[in-house]
């Protein structure tokens, strides 16, 4: 009975014993499973960190070019400087050594420097091959150099605001820069050596190396040669105008590429000012893209492509001026107060009178003067490839008085940026249709792939093929018609001034912003030229004073440049001496101008002369205008 009873209980014994072991053996098996196979990988990369050292080995930067091949922004080979604190034998002279070429704090060096509770500390970025041969050829244990790549401008601040520039670890940050970083800054690699449990290098064991794969290049529309003279040019102008800011735009009215942009002033995009953030942000604003403002009688343009295509008025139609036009009991100006008085409709765009413009903004009608803002592009973005464009303000349609759509049809009570404008114009210009404008024609990475072709974009036929001759007829005749401070002789140029005042906390202010946009050839444009000049503060702030002559000296620029030929030998005659007004009442003045066949452009509000522009004694031809500047009344 015992021994039946023993042997009973010594099996149950084995099975538990059987089972638990099988049980145990089923545990590990299953824990050795999920560690090799579910996190082998992750264990493995803790693993190699324990037991490797890495340098990173920083990817090159694509090269960005114009569209001539001139190189625009390149990178170069710099070094960063680690130490490995567990490796180094000399502190002190090492931090001394280290503190000197790299014009560093000694206290704060040595503590990177005896710092052993890290496998290893950055001590400075990008460092020149010069100074880092220097510290290479020293030997010191523990100090190691890593290849990394610097961004170099070559023309220094050109195109500050269109290029953008990165940060000190090769990051975009503005422009350009930002906007294609990922397809610029390529792909980094590493360099790997084995460690010790101690963190120091294992000498003659194996190392592991990983190239980094260099970024895309970028090949854009502008064309450095006009760019550059466009820069001189707005330089000038913030000197001689006392401006605040200038901003010009270049474009093909035909393709939509950008030839040249630039708003001054700007910075050497070789020495951000990254200790002054405001001027930082300030001046690599693009203020052609980012920046909105009221057009002024630049917008007359679009407000007559609307209301030739609309039926709304034709060449025929007369109108009158006395200076003003009453709207909801609301006097709005003309900015010649005595009146244009009967004009026709060609007239009413060559004398820039807002009666004109008023009336045709009333006879289009609030429901399709939005339609046509709408077909322009007005206030939505143009898709440019660049971050933070505007989509410029309109007004919510249901909150539009009857005064204030007058005023849109002058360009006031709108706001618009610099390149909604310019693209807008040239859907009135090129035929009719509205293009998207780009920067950027190709995007091709280090062995020769396309990786982005752009190229002329249709967005929608705005106006008929004939409007926009129409247009381009009178915006002829516009320059024609207003002397020597916009013509260029034996060049067929079309285009149109603008003045605006600004408004500060909801009130109209005496500061101005003048503009002038220009077309070549008038007839059929391949250029179009925009200039906006903030706040001019020479006391002149007409657009044709202000603007109109530096656009004037950039096509000058351009017809040099691509060696374009006279359309004709017309010279202006300029056989008239202006007299000197200066003390004149206002009536006499005026009445001295007529009596020579000059015309005039009156500022302020008094009754007498107190400066004139040009000056006396300045010879200028028929129909020139004298800009008369009066007290206040």
């Amino acid at each position: 009975m015992d021994t039946k009873f023993n042997i009973k209980f010594l099996k149950k014994r084995v099975l538990i014993f059987s089972i638990a072991l099988i049980v145990l053996f089923a545990a590990l098996v299953g824990r050795l499973l999920y560690v090799q196979v579910f996190q082998g990988g992750l264990l493995q990369a803790k693993a190699t960190d324990q037991w490797t050292r890495g340098l990173p080995v920083v990817a090159e930067r694509g090269t960005i070019y114009d569209r001539n091949g001139a190189a625009l922004a390149v990178s170069y080979t710099t070094y960063n400087i680690y130490v490995r604190g567990r490796e180094v034998k000399e502190g002190p002279s090492v931090a001394n050594f280290l503190s000197q070429k790299l014009e560093l704090d000694y206290n704060q060096t040595l503590l990177k420097v005896n710092n052993k509770s890290v496998s290893e500390v950055l001590i400075k970025m990008n460092v020149e091959s010069d100074v880092a041969k220097e510290i290479y050829d020293k030997s010191y244990s523990g100090v190691y150099l890593s290849e990394s790549i610097s961004r170099y401008y070559p023309y220094g601040n050109l195109l500050t605001q269109v290029l953008g520039f990165t940060t000190v670890d090769n990051t975009g940050q503005a422009g350009i820069e930002a906007y294609y970083d990922e397809l610029l800054k390529g792909v980094n690699g590493y360099s790997l050596v084995q460690s010790d449990l101690q963190g120091k290098q294992i000498y003659n064991s194996l190392t592991s190396f990983v190239p980094s794969v260099p970024g895309c290049n970028i090949n854009m529309t502008i064309d450095v040669n006009i760019q550059l003279k466009v820069e001189q040019t707005l330089e000038k102008l913030i000197v001689e105008q006392k401006a605040k800011s200038a901003t010009a735009i270049v474009m093909d009215p035909n393709t939509g590429e950008i030839i040249a942009m630039s708003t001054k002033p700007s910075f050497n995009l070789n020495e951000v000012p990254r200790d002054n953030v405001e001027t930082m942000l300030e001046q690599v604003k693009n203020q052609a893209i980012v920046d909105v403002y009221e057009p002024g009688s630049t917008f007359k343009i679009l407000t007559m492509a609307a209301a030739l295509e609309s039926g709304s008025a034709h060449l025929s139609d007369s109108f009158y001026c006395p200076g003003y036009a009453i709207i909801d009991g609301q006097k709005i100006k003309c900015w010649k107060s005595t009146g244009h008085g009967s004009e026709d409709l060609t007239d009413g765009l060559c004398n820039s009178c807002n009666a004109v413009f008023t009336q045709l903004a009333l006879r289009i009608g609030l429901d399709e003067f939005y339609q046509f803002f709408q077909d322009f592009g007005l206030g939505s973005q143009t898709g440019i490839e660049f971050l933070g464009e505007s989509g410029g303000i309109l007004m919510n349609k249901d909150s539009v008085k009857t005064v204030d759509l007058a005023r849109m049809g002058f360009g006031q009570a709108i706001a618009v940026t610099p390149l909604q404008l310019i693209t807008a114009i040239s859907a009135c210009v090129n035929g009719g249709y509205l293009l998207q404008p780009y920067m950027v024609s190709s995007i091709v990475s280090a062995d020769g792939t396309i990786i982005e072709q752009n190229e002329k974009t249709v967005v929608r036929q705005v106006i008929s093929n004939e409007t926009s001759a129409l247009i381009n007829e009178m915006l002829e005749k516009v320059v024609s018609q207003t002397g020597e401070l916009t013509f260029i002789e034996g060049y067929e140029v079309g285009g149109k001034t603008g003045t605006t005042q600004k408004y500060e906390d909801g009130k109209i202010s005496g500061k101005y912003i003048s503009s002038f946009i220009g077309t070549y050839p008038a007839s059929n444009p391949e250029y179009i030229v925009l200039i906006v000049v903030d706040e001019p503060g020479t006391g002149a702030y007409y657009g044709s004073v202000v603007a109109s002559p530096y656009a004037k000296e950039i096509f000058s620029a351009i017809f040099e440049y691509k060696n374009i030929a006279k359309d004709s030998d017309v010279q202006l005659e300029l056989n008239i001496e202006v007299p000197n007004l200066v003390g004149m009442s206002l009536t006499q003045a005026c009445v001295t101008l007529s009596k020579l066949g000059l015309n005039y452009e009156i500022q302020g509000d008094g009754g007498f002369i107190i400066a004139q522009l040009p000056y006396p004694g300045t010879m200028v031809c028929k129909n020139q205008s004298i800009y008369l500047i009066t007290n206040t009344s």
